[in-house]
């Protein structure tokens, strides 16, 4: 293989990753199917790499693969038998009536071609993080159709075998075809439904990055990466969305921590230890921006801040401080009651806990945590354990939180985070 020839690949693989999600989208429109329109996309990228190493890399390349995915869309069609009633079916949607009778996509794109493309994005996300498919395939299905990873890749971020992974995507695939999932914008009030499946998915990938559930390492950064970067376009697609605002700003806010949150051996360092000097201030401005625009949007609209807007509104208080110390922890508790209102949860109510505890003294907030110990849906969560561990630790009881600690230990899938607790135990960190 040439130089030339690996530059060029090098190059095809860069402008896959930025242009896969759009091309899939363009083509999901015209052919009302995303594994068809996958599958197509692929075809063009298969095409990029049989000319462009001959021909050269063309001045807009995501344009070729464009033109190339619907070109082989249109053949597709009129090979189809069934072409009459996908004609029908996409009649009423006039931009793509226009694509079948004027494939005209070469052209430089123009601000209403823009505004498709945002559309035709908007519906890719909206039908891979559709609530009929469980949580695990949305995910893959998203971070393949528009994070453009491989399976391969998918399969590493999230330790599991790449033929699971593979199997979630095709039956997710399946799965909308058979659920006759319409490739469209939902509208009205199943809008707010399917908007929280978005977010949640986005939301869960960084989470999987920021603090890893199992495997050697504390933080996945090509998780976080790339939720951040399905967070910053869905701002920009869905920019009157206060909530879609309200997680860019979280995770912007808490990706911020993560040069502080290692040491230089790898090994976790809690917030309230954490060398703020190291956080990315780049990072925590983007963040308070973000928040702003969710606060102004919420005001404007007569609406409550919601669940990812009232979280970011704590991430806040924390990059506010320019020490622990300094961090307004009455704040935190009373944002976090409203959290509990909004969106009661178990976890939500330990984390209130830690908030009261700090804000209120160690023994309030293990009255809440004791309160939560007959939860079965943390029954085998390690940070209650820990949790209770680091008050009993703050209230002098030590025998008592090592074994807290030991039992967090236990529970724990992922290496660093077990290493940290039995630390703890040991009366370290």
């Amino acid at each position: 293989m040439t130089v030339r020839t690996t530059d060029t690949h090098r190059a095809i693989d860069t402008v896959w990753r930025i242009e896969s999600a759009k091309i899939i989208a363009g083509v999901a429109r015209v052919v009302r199917d995303i594994g068809l329109a996958e599958e197509l996309a692929q075809d063009a990228l298969v095409s990029a790499l049989e000319h462009w190493p001959q021909a050269g890399v063309p001045d807009n390349p995501g344009a070729w693969l464009m033109a190339t995915a619907k070109n082989k869309a249109l053949d597709r069609l009129r090979r189809d038998k069934s072409l009459g009633a996908k004609l029908e079916q996409i009649g009423q949607d006039l931009q793509a009536q226009e694509a079948l009778t004027v494939p005209d996509f070469v052209d430089a794109l123009d601000a209403a071609r823009a505004d498709q493309i945002g559309d035709d994005l908007l519906r890719l996300i909206f039908t891979a993080c559709h609530p009929v498919l469980p949580t695990e395939a949305r995910v893959a299905l998203t971070l393949k159709l528009l994070g453009g990873l491989s399976t391969a890749e998918i399969a590493r971020a999230f330790l599991v075998p790449e033929p699971t992974v593979a199997q979630r995507i095709v039956r997710a695939k399946r799965a909308l075809t058979a659920a006759q999932v319409p490739f469209e914008l939902p509208r009205g009030e199943a809008l707010g439904e399917r908007l929280a499946s978005v977010l949640e998915v986005v939301y869960l990938v960084f989470n999987e990055g920021y603090t890893a559930t199992s495997g050697d390492d504390w933080m996945r950064p090509a998780l976080c990466d790339e939720a951040l970067r399905l967070g910053r376009m869905l701002t920009g697609l869905a920019p009157h969305e206060p909530e879609v605002h309200g997680l860019a700003a979280l995770m912007e806010l808490q990706a911020s921590r993560s040069p502080a949150r290692t040491d230089a051996q790898g090994r976790p360092v809690l917030l309230m230890a954490q060398d703020r000097a190291r956080w990315d201030h780049l990072l925590i401005r983007r963040g308070l921006a973000a928040l702003e625009r969710a606060e102004q949007l919420c005001q404007a609209q007569a609406r409550p801040l919601g669940p990812y807007a009232l979280q970011a509104s704590i991430a806040a208080c924390h990059a506010r401080a320019t020490t622990a110390e300094a961090t307004d922890w009455t704040r935190i508790a009373a944002l976090y009651d409203a959290l509990a209102q909004t969106m009661p949860s178990p976890v939500i109510e330990l984390n209130r806990a830690v908030a009261v505890s700090m804000a209120f003294g160690p023994q309030a907030g293990l009255e809440i945590l004791d309160a939560l110990r007959a939860n079965p849906a943390l029954k085998n969560y390690p940070w209650l354990p820990s949790a209770r561990g680091d008050m009993l630790a703050r209230l002098g009881r030590h025998d008592e939180a090592r074994s807290e600690f030991e039992h967090a230990a236990a529970l724990t899938q992922n290496t660093r985070e077990r290493e940290l607790l039995l630390a703890r135990a040991n009366g370290q960190g």
